[in-house]
C-alpha cells in the first residue's frame, strides 16, 4: 500500500521465502510506477525473514533490491501492528469485502478475485480519507500538483 495515496497492489504468494517475495515486490514497485507514476522513497515491512537480515542486509534478496533501487527500508516495531495501521486496516476491508463468507475453488480463483477487487479499490471506490476521491484520482491530482510546481 502506498500510504500517502492509499493505492493498493497485492500479489498472491505461495512462498514466504525471500527471493519470491523480492520478485513480487519488484513487480509491485514497477506496476505502481508505470500505472500511477509512484516513486518509492521508502518501504515499511515487518521484521520477517523474507524481508530482513540484520547481520548482512546487502546479501539478502529483498534488502539488496531496495539498496539497488535507492529505496530506504523501514521496519515495524515488533509486536506493534499499529505501526502498520493502514495495511492492517486494508486486511480488514479485504476480509469484509472479498474473503468473509466466500469459497474459492483454488488459488487462481482467489488471485482473480483479488485482482478484480484491487481494480475496483484503486479506480472506483471513493475513500473518506482522500476527500471522497478514489486513490487513482488522488494520485493523478498529486502528480498534477508536482508537475505544476516545476
Amino acid at each position: 500500500m502506498n500510504a500517502s495515496l492509499s493505492l493498493l497492489r497485492a500479489e498472491v504468494l505461495t512462498s514466504k521465502k525471500a527471493l519470491p517475495v523480492m520478485f513480487k515486490t519488484l513487480k509491485m514497485i514497477n506496476t505502481l510506477k508505470v500505472t500511477y507514476r509512484v516513486q518509492f522513497a521508502e518501504i515499511l515491512s515487518d521484521n520477517g525473514a523474507e524481508f530482513a537480515s540484520r547481520n548482512t542486509p546487502d546479501e539478502h534478496p529483498f534488502e539488496a533490491m531496495l539498496l539497488e533501487l535507492g529505496i530506504k527500508h523501514r521496519y515495524t516495531r515488533p509486536y506493534r501492528p499499529q505501526t502498520n495501521g493502514k495495511v492492517e486496516r486494508f486486511w480488514r476491508t479485504l476480509d469484509d469485502d472479498v474473503i468473509d463468507g466466500a469459497t474459492f475453488d483454488n488459488l487462481d480463483r482467489f488471485a482473480n478475485e483479488l485482482f478484480e477487487y484491487l481494480i475496483y479499490y484503486n479506480n472506483f471506490r471513493p475513500h473518506q480519507a482522500l476527500g471522497g476521491k478514489t486513490p487513482k484520482e488522488f494520485a493523478e491530482a498529486q502528480t498534477q500538483t508536482i508537475r505544476s510546481a516545476n
